[in-house]
C-alpha cells in the first residue's frame, strides 16, 4: 500500500484552513516546551530536590523527546488534526480513539480552568483593587473571539505569547552567566558553579526525594504535544513539524536545564521555597527592582498561552469525536471562517465554570487540578507511544508504507518511554496529596465506558467501524 493510497483510504477531507505558517508553528512548539510550571512549579521541586532537579528535567526532557519523535514519524505517516486520537482509533481500536479524545479535551478544560484563574491573580499584582472575576472574564472572551476569527489569529497570538516567554528565559540565562562570569551586583559574592554541590551535595535530600519530582516535572512539559494537533492546519507539514520537532533537544536543554542551572549557580538552592517563583527570587538577589514585575509578566503570558491553546486543541478534539460519532454532530461543523466554533464556545463554557468554582474551592484546588491535567497528558503521551509501537510492527509486516520521518532507535525507544511513564503514575499512586487524580482518572474513565455503552447500544456501526490495526499484527 503506497502513502497515497492511506491518504486517500484514512484522511478524508477535514474543511480546516491550512493557515499555520512555519514561523507559527515553530513558536507554538518552543512556547509548549515553557510553562507555568516551569517558572512557578520549580521553586516547590527545588525545595525538594535542590540541585538534582536538573537531572530530572533532563531525565524527563529525554523521555519527552522519544515520545514527540514517535508522534512525528505518525503525523508524517497520515497528518491529521485529530493527531494522537486518530492514531489511538487506528490502532489500537474505536474505544481508544474515544477515550484519547475525550481525555485530552478534558486535560485542557481543567488546565484552563487554573491558568485564567491563575492569570487573574497575576494581573491583581499591579492592579489589586480590579476584582479577580472581572479580570478572568476578560481574558476568557478575548481569547474565545480570537480563536473564533481565524486559525491565523490564532498562530499569531501563540506566536507573540511565546516569544515573550523565550526571551525573557534568554534575558534571565545572560544575566545569569554575567553574574556567574563577571561577579556584578551583591549576588556575584555567592554565585558560583560549585553552589550545585556545595551545600549537602547534588541529590541533598536523596534520590527518592529527587524522583518524587518527576510528577511535577512532567506537568511542566505538557502541552509539547500541541505541535500534533497543528498537523492539519500547518501549510506545509511535510517541513515544518519535522523541524519543530527536531529543535525540541536544545529548547529544552536551554530553557529548561541551562535556565534552572544557571540560577541554581547564582544562589544557593537552600534559599529558595515553595509558592515562591526561583526566577522572581534570582532576579531579587541580583538587585533588579523591577525582576519581580518582569516574570510576573512573563508568568501572565504563559497562563494566557495556555489558555489560547486550550480553546484551540478543545475545539478539534470535540469536532473529531464529533466526526466519529463519538458526541454531538453539531460539533462537527465549521465556521465560515474555518474553526470549530461551537465545540470552541462549549470547552469555554467549561473552562468559565471553573473560574466560578474556584472562588468557593480551597488554594489546594490548584494542585489538584494540575495532579488531574498530568495524569490525562500521561495517558495522551502512552497512546502516542502504544500507537507508535503497532505502527511500526504494522510497517515491518508489510501492510503499512513507512514514514518520511521515522524516529531514531525505532519502537525500543518507544518501549523505554512506556516504562517511564508507568513508573511516574506509581510515583503519583505513592504520593498521597496527588494520588485523588487517579480517583478522578478511575472516575473519569467509568463515565466514559458507561457513555460507550450508550454509543454502541444507539449506533453499533460507530463503535465497530474500524477493524484495529493490533488485531492485524499481533
Amino acid at each position: 500500500m503506497t502513502s497515497a493510497q492511506v491518504e486517500t483510504e484514512q484522511t478524508p477531507e477535514e474543511g480546516y484552513e491550512r493557515g499555520l505558517g512555519s514561523r507559527q508553528v515553530q513558536m507554538i512548539a518552543i512556547g509548549g516546551a515553557i510553562g507555568v510550571g516551569l517558572f512557578l512549579g520549580a521553586g516547590a521541586n527545588i525545595a525538594k530536590a535542590g540541585p538534582s532537579l536538573i537531572f530530572m528535567y533532563a531525565l524527563a526532557g529525554v523521555i519527552i523527546f522519544f515520545i514527540m519523535r514517535a508522534l512525528g514519524e505518525l503525523l508524517l505517516y497520515r497528518p491529521v488534526s485529530g493527531s494522537f486520537a486518530e492514531y489511538s482509533r487506528e490502532f489500537l481500536g474505536p474505544f481508544f480513539g474515544y477515550f484519547t479524545a475525550w481525555t485530552y479535551w478534558l486535560m485542557w478544560v481543567v488546565t484552563g480552568m487554573a491558568e485564567l484563574t491563575a492569570a487573574a491573580i497575576y494581573v491583581n499584582y499591579w492592579f489589586p483593587a480590579v476584582p479577580q472575576w472581572v479580570t478572568a472574564l476578560v481574558f476568557l472572551v478575548v481569547l474565545f473571539v480570537a480563536n473564533l476569527i481565524s486559525v491565523k489569529l490564532f498562530g499569531e497570538i501563540e506566536f507573540w505569547f511565546s516569544m515573550v516567554k523565550v526571551t525573557a528565559l534568554i534575558g534571565m540565562i545572560v544575566i545569569g552567566l554575567g553574574v556567574l562570569t563577571f561577579g556584578f551586583s551583591s549576588a556575584g559574592d555567592t554565585a558560583s558553579v560549585a553552589n550545585l554541590w556545595q551545600f549537602d551535595g547534588f541529590f541533598p535530600k536523596g534520590i527518592g526525594s529527587s524522583l518524587m519530582t518527576l510528577q511535577g516535572v512532567m506537568f511542566a512539559y505538557l502541552a509539547v504535544e500541541l505541535v500534533g494537533v497543528t498537523a492539519g492546519e500547518s501549510e506545509n507539514p511535510e517541513k515544518t513539524l519535522p523541524k519543530a520537532i527536531n529543535t525540541l533537544p536544545w529548547r529544552i536543554a536551554l530553557f529548561y536545564v541551562g535556565a534552572l542551572t544557571v540560577i541554581l549557580c547564582v544562589v544557593k538552592w537552600t534559599e529558595f521555597a515553595p509558592g515562591v517563583s526561583p526566577f522572581v527570587e534570582a532576579f531579587a538577589r541580583i538587585g533588579i527592582p523591577a525582576g519581580a514585575g518582569i516574570v510576573n509578566f512573563v508568568v501572565l503570558t504563559a497562563a494566557l498561552s495556555s489558555c489560547n491553546s486550550g480553546m484551540y486543541s478543545t475545539g478539534r478534539m470535540l469536532r473529531t469525536l464529533a466526526d466519529n460519532g463519538e458526541a454531538p454532530r453539531v460539533f462537527s461543523k465549521l465556521s465560515t471562517s474555518k474553526t470549530p466554533a461551537l465545540g470552541i464556545a462549549i470547552s469555554v463554557a467549561f473552562m468559565g465554570i471553573g473560574v466560578v468554582l474556584n472562588y468557593v474551592v480551597p488554594e489546594k484546588a490548584f494542585g489538584y487540578v494540575t495532579s488531574v491535567a498530568t495524569a490525562a497528558g500521561i495517558w495522551t503521551w502512552l497512546m502516542i507511544l502504544v500507537s507508535h509501537v503497532l505502527y511500526r510492527r504494522a510497517v515491518d509486516a508489510g501492510r503499512l508504507p513507512a514514514s518520511s520521518f521515522p524516529a531514531p532507535g525505532g519502537a525500543k525507544c518507544s518501549w523505554i518511554a512506556i516504562v517511564f511513564l508507568l513508573f511516574v503514575t506509581g510515583l503519583i499512586a505513592y504520593d498521597a496529596d496527588s494520588r485523588v487524580c487517579l480517583f478522578v482518572m478511575a472516575g473519569w474513565a467509568f463515565a466514559l465506558w458507561i457513555g460507550w455503552l450508550v454509543l454502541k447500544s444507539r449506533n453499533p456501526q460507530v463503535t465497530e467501524r474500524r477493524e484495529p490495526v493490533l488485531e492485524k499484527v499481533l
